[in-house]
């Protein structure tokens, strides 16, 4: 058997460890982690690393850093994405961390966080010959990616995450109609890109890449009785209206509602708004009636290219 190999995905609300060991075809996970550090908090349109948002990140890193030792890893990939790639003090953050784990922080740009977003859902086998539209929606980025189980027809990353919108739109709670209609605006300009793509290729399904689309997973299979374990599930495939009835009770909820459902994590009572707004801006933009959710996403595409 090889030795573990270790993949940090740094993302702007979460820090993710994944530790496995085998083969790129068959692989065990031996450690799955992940801290909500909200590196953006309070500072993620700002471009800035608040100290306590700082503090977090050490904090989780050096948790990491003994994880990996525990388990005699033999090679380790850090990836950092928008929150460290756009904050004055994301350097700061890498040297602090290479100084006191001995961990190189890789910051990647948008194309080559979505490239590796791709190989991890095909790695998923969530892709098939028709043209899926991956979404990975972030804390700080959003990754769309036009592209069928050969290969990418097109792809862009958008500085348009949860976090990010939510510090523009998402204020006051539950969000004003007023701030959803701004939100939609803001959208429809900003995504002109994607909507042009889009237009030159056929996309039969949208396929959200874990994250928040996992929440919404979760929160329909628990309103139908039954249980969900996302360690079962490699791909789950919604039926539309369900899913939008899902999404307009959470952008109409207040914060304590959506506080007391077990389905939603901590870091994602608040910014699930904003990225169930979004969500439902590119379904019924683009009027697929095909969705479908992959729990794989960043860390396993960079997992394929380790292992391969």
């Amino acid at each position: 058997m090889n030795k573990p190999v270790a993949v940090l995905d740094l993302g702007t609300n979460t820090f993710h460890l994944l530790i496995v060991e085998g083969n790129a075809a068959e692989y065990t996970e031996i450690v799955h982690e992940q801290d909500a550090v909200k590196l953006g908090e309070g500072g993620i349109n700002k471009g800035f690393i608040q100290p306590a948002a700082f503090e977090r990140g050490i904090k989780s890193m050096r948790r990491y850093h003994q994880l990996i030792l525990d388990n005699n890893v033999r090679q380790v990939r850090a990836i950092a994405t928008s929150a460290l790639r756009s904050a004055a003090n994301g350097q700061d953050f890498i040297n602090e961390v290479k100084a006191q784990t001995g961990i190189e922080i890789e910051i990647i740009d948008g194309t080559a966080e979505a490239a590796y977003i791709y190989k991890g859902v095909k790695a998923g086998n969530s892709l098939s010959a028709q043209n899926s539209l991956i979404i990975d929606i972030g804390g700080g980025s959003v990754e769309f990616i036009i592209c069928n189980e050969d290969d990418i027809k097109w792809k862009q990353s958008f500085e348009i995450g949860a976090a990010r919108l939510m510090d523009k739109f998402h204020r006051t709670d539950p969000i004003p109609p007023e701030s959803i209609t701004a939100l939609n605006l803001y959208l429809e300009d900003t995504l002109k890109e994607l909507f042009s793509a889009a237009s030159t290729y056929t996309i039969e399904c949208i396929t959200g890449s874990s994250g928040v689309f996992e929440s919404y997973a979760a929160i329909i299979e628990t309103s139908k009785g039954y249980s969900f374990d996302l360690k079962k599930t490699k791909r789950y495939d919604f039926e539309k209206e369900e899913l939008l009835a899902i999404l307009e009770m959470l952008i109409l909820s207040s914060h304590q509602q959506r506080l007391s459902n077990k389905d939603i994590i901590p870091v994602r009572v608040d910014m699930i708004v904003t990225a169930s707004l979004l969500t439902r801006f590119i379904i019924e933009k683009l009027k697929v009636d095909k969705i479908a959710m992959s729990t794989n996403s960043l860390k396993e595409g960079v997992l394929a290219d380790m292992m391969n």
